[in-house]
């Protein structure tokens, strides 16, 4: 079975653009990516509400596409008020798939807002709308970098899932370990939701660096020393980041995962390029 027909969940984040030439390229993106059927697309979020307006502004451009389209939700900051008008306008675009996340705490002594953390907006979301949404969650296989424990950090994620989760999508990561690992200890917790592993395609070494030390997300050293030898060889850097990432995800679906889903960046080519590589 060719990677165009996959049986199994591939889905795909888009961030809203904030220029027309980033919107352009986005829907370009959209279509190559719209050829390989996925599960649905995601958008991601920013506190505030002019971002707010263009992550809807997006979804409704991605949705054009045929496919289901979740705009991501963040509480933090949100009070309950706003969130359930949000909620109406999504049911009223006929959206029914969300990410339900917590989001970033804010600098300094900024509000909070009602909802503290993603299990309470899960279920905020389903006493405002009962099953209408599908609502995916977020996991972190290597630990939230907030979190105090690991023990600490599962035991938050399995009481999103019983908060009324239907899928968890992982932090990317680079240890196809660790996302086993992290199922393994989930399941026990009683979990049993799909958790679709999370890929971000190596594409630019000092970005990925960046990423990566924000979310928490270990770049094996292996892997960090191999792109600092390539310096500013970006076709060495994609070529070497091709193969590292389709070599993880063939192990990742080979070992069970139920699915994909690829933080693209809004770019088709090197995510296009690794499910070429894969096999269900």
């Amino acid at each position: 079975m060719s990677a165009h027909e996959h049986p199994l969940g591939i889905s795909f984040e888009f961030f809203p653009p904030n220029t027309e030439a980033g919107h352009e390229k986005l829907m370009r993106t959209r279509d190559a990516l719209a050829a390989r059927r996925p599960r649905f697309f995601s958008v991601t979020y920013g506190a505030g509400g002019s971002t707010q307006h263009r992550t809807l502004n997006t979804v409704r451009a991605v949705r054009e596409s045929g496919f289901t389209t979740a705009p991501h939700l963040s509480c933090i900051g949100s009070e309950k008020a706003a969130l359930r008008d949000l909620l109406v306008q999504y049911r009223e675009e006929g959206i029914d798939s969300l990410v339900a996340l917590r989001g970033d705490l804010p600098s300094g002594m900024g509000g909070v807002g009602e909802l503290r953390y993603a299990n309470e907006l899960v279920e905020f979301i389903r006493e405002e709308t009962g099953d209408h949404f599908e609502i995916a969650v977020a996991a972190y296989p290597e630990s939230h970098p907030q979190a105090p424990s690991f023990d600490r950090d599962l035991e938050n994620f399995a009481r999103k899932m019983k908060a009324g989760a239907d899928l968890a999508i992982t932090q990317y990561f680079f240890t196809a370990d660790a996302y086993f690992h992290f199922v393994e200890r989930a399941r026990a917790l009683g979990v049993e939701a799909p958790i679709v592993p999370g890929i971000m395609p190596i594409t630019n070494y000092t970005k990925l660096a960046r990423f990566s030390d924000a979310c928490g997300a270990e770049i094996p050293r292996w892997i960090r020393k191999q792109l600092e030898a390539y310096g500013d060889d970006s076709a060495a850097i994609a070529a070497f980041g091709e193969e590292v990432i389709s070599r993880l995800c063939q192990r990742l679906l080979d070992g069970g995962a139920p699915g994909l889903h690829f933080y693209t960046l809004n770019q088709a080519e090197p995510t296009l390029k690794v499910l070429d590589n894969i096999s269900a």
